[in-house]
C-alpha cells in the first residue's frame, strides 16, 4: 500500500498550466466515478482550487500507481504530454507532510488564507459520498483537516491574512494611486466577488457595478454593497466610465475578448483602463493586454503584493509547521499498521470460521444445551483463538515499516493458508483440514 499525491500548483505551473487542469465539481465527480478504469488506484480525492489541482490516491504499488494517476489526471482534462513537466509526484511521509501543509494554508499562495481548509474539506466529502475513499484517506484526510483546524486556532498566521481578493484591491489602488472617486466593475456574484467588493467599499471606491450571468445573484450581491447590478450583456457598455474591472467568475471560457475590447477602448479616448483577472480558468483573454490603453493582470501577478505581507506571519507559519510535523510523524506511524489490516482481519475472520464451526459440530453431540452453557462456551473458544493469535500478531505488528515487513506477512499467509482457504468453499477446507489433522 502506497499514499500518493500528483499534481501541479502556484510553485509548479503557470496559470495557462494551471488552468487546463482546473476542474470544476461536476467534472471532478465525473472523473471520479469513472475511478474503477484505472485499476491500480484504490482510493482518491481531487482537490482543484484556482491554484492547484491535485489528486491523492492509495494504490498498491507506487510506481503503477503514479501511471495510473497521470492516466487519470490527462484523461479527465485533455491535457497533453507537454504539460507533465509541471506535475509534481510526492510518496508516503512526503505526500502525507504535502496534504497536511495544504489544509493548514502553509503551501497557500497567499500564507494563512482560509479559503482552502474548506476547499479540502469540500474534495474529501465529495469524494465520500462517490465512494472513492476508505480506510487510508478517511484516516488520512480526517486528521489533515484537524490539523487546518489547530493551526488556525492556535497560531496567529490568519491574523490579518491576506486573501486573492485583498491583493487585486491593493494592486489595483497601487496602480490608481488610490480608489476614492473611482468607479469598478465586478464580473461574478460569487464568493470571490463579494470578498472583493468588501476590500474596495474599505477603501471608499466611488462606485462597484456587478454583471454576473445569473442577475438576480447580481442584484443580491450589489444590494449587500450600495452597489449597482447590470445585466452581464451591458457590462462593457458601463465599462466605457469605469476605471478597474476584476473578473472572478466561474466560467469555463473567456468572457472578455479582444475584438470587443477593442471597441470599449476606442470610446474610453485614451484613458487607461486597469483589468485584474482572478480567475482560474482565466475569464480575460491573454490577448486582451496587448491592446493600447489596457494594462491587464492575472491572478500570478498578485504574488509580488503578497509578498509585501507574508513577512507578518512567518514566525506563525514556522510554529504551524512544527505542529504539522508532529502531526505527520503521528500517522506515519499509525499508517505503518494499517498494511497489516487485511491480512490481521482475514486471519480473525478464518479462525472464527473454524471456531463457529466445531462449536456448532460439538452442539450437535451434546443434546439440550442452556444458554448460559452455551455462552460460557462462546467464552471459552473465543479465548482459546484470542490468545492462540496473539503471539503472531504482535510479531507482524513489529515488523511494520521494517526490512522483515514482507517475510512475516508472506510467512502468515502461507502458514494459515490464507489466500488458498479465501478460495475453497467450507466443505473443502474441512475435509483437508481433518487430512493434514491425521497425518
Amino acid at each position: 500500500m502506497a499514499f500518493l499525491v500528483m499534481g501541479l500548483n502556484h510553485k509548479t505551473a503557470p496559470v495557462e498550466a494551471r488552468e487546463i487542469f482546473s476542474l470544476s465539481k461536476e467534472r471532478a465527480k465525473d472523473g471520479l466515478l469513472h475511478l474503477q478504469n484505472y485499476e491500480t488506484i484504490t482510493e482518491a480525492v481531487l482537490l482543484s482550487t484556482c491554484n492547484r489541482s491535485e489528486l491523492y490516491a492509495v494504490s498498491d504499488d507506487a510506481e503503477e500507481g503514479f501511471q495510473a494517476m497521470r492516466e487519470f489526471l490527462f484523461d479527465l482534462t485533455g491535457a497533453d504530454e507537454s504539460m507533465e513537466k509541471y506535475l509534481f509526484c510526492y510518496e508516503e511521509k512526503e505526500a502525507i507532510t504535502h496534504l497536511f501543509k495544504v489544509a493548514a494554508s502553509l503551501d497557500s499562495l497567499v500564507l494563512g488564507e482560509g479559503q482552502i481548509l474548506s476547499q479540502v474539506k469540500a474534495a474529501y466529502a465529495l469524494a465520500k459520498e462517490v465512494g472513492t475513499t476508505n480506510t487510508v484517506l478517511n484516516l488520512l484526510f480526517h486528521h489533515a483537516i484537524a490539523i487546518g483546524k489547530k493551526v488556525r486556532s492556535e497560531t496567529k498566521i490568519a491574523f490579518q491574512s491576506v486573501s486573492v481578493s485583498y491583493a487585486a484591491v491593493e494592486l489595483a489602488k497601487k496602480e490608481l494611486s488610490g480608489l476614492v472617486n473611482k468607479s469598478a466593475l465586478l464580473y461574478g456574484a460569487g464568493k470571490m466577488a463579494r470578498l472583493t467588493a468588501e476590500h474596495l467599499k474599505s477603501h471608499d471606491i466611488k462606485k462597484i457595478y456587478v454583471a454576473n450571468r445569473s442577475f438576480d445573484k447580481a442584484k443580491t450581491l450589489a444590494e449587500e454593497i450600495g452597489g449597482e447590478a447590470i445585466l452581464l450583456k451591458d457590462a462593457l457598455v458601463v465599462a466605457k466610465d469605469v476605471d478597474v474591472i476584476v473578473t472572478s467568475t466561474g466560467a469555463p471560457h473567456y468572457v472578455i475578448r479582444p475584438w470587443e475590447t477593442r471597441k470599449l477602448m476606442a470610446k474610453r479616448k485614451g484613458r487607461t483602463l486597469f483589468f485584474i483577472d482572478i480567475a482560474v480558468p482565466r475569464d480575460i483573454d491573454p490577448e486582451v493586454g496587448e491592446i493600447p490603453g489596457v494594462i491587464l493582470y492575472n491572478i500570478d501577478a498578485l504574488e509580488s503584493v503578497v509578498d509585501d505581507h507574508v513577512k507578518d506571519r512567518e514566525n506563525e507559519a514556522k510554529i504551524a509547521e512544527k505542529m504539522v510535523a508532529k502531526e505527520v510523524n503521528y500517522i506515519t506511524k499509525r499508517l505503518k499498521y494499517l498494511t497489516f489490516r487485511p491480512l490481521m482481519a482475514e486471519l480473525t475472520e478464518r479462525a472464527e470460521q473454524i471456531r463457529e464451526r466445531e462449536v456448532r459440530r460439538a452442539l450437535s453431540k451434546f443434546g439440550e444445551v442452556s444458554e448460559q452453557d452455551l455462552k460460557q462456551l462462546n467464552q471459552m473458544t473465543k479465548m482459546i483463538v484470542r490468545k492462540l493469535l496473539r503471539l503472531p500478531m504482535m510479531e507482524l505488528n513489529a515488523s511494520a515499516g521494517t526490512k522483515k515487513q514482507d517475510f512475516y506477512m508472506n510467512a502468515m499467509r502461507s502458514l494459515f493458508r490464507l489466500e488458498r482457504m479465501g478460495n475453497m468453499g467450507e466443505d473443502t477446507f474441512e475435509r483437508d483440514s481433518y487430512r493434514y489433522a491425521e497425518q
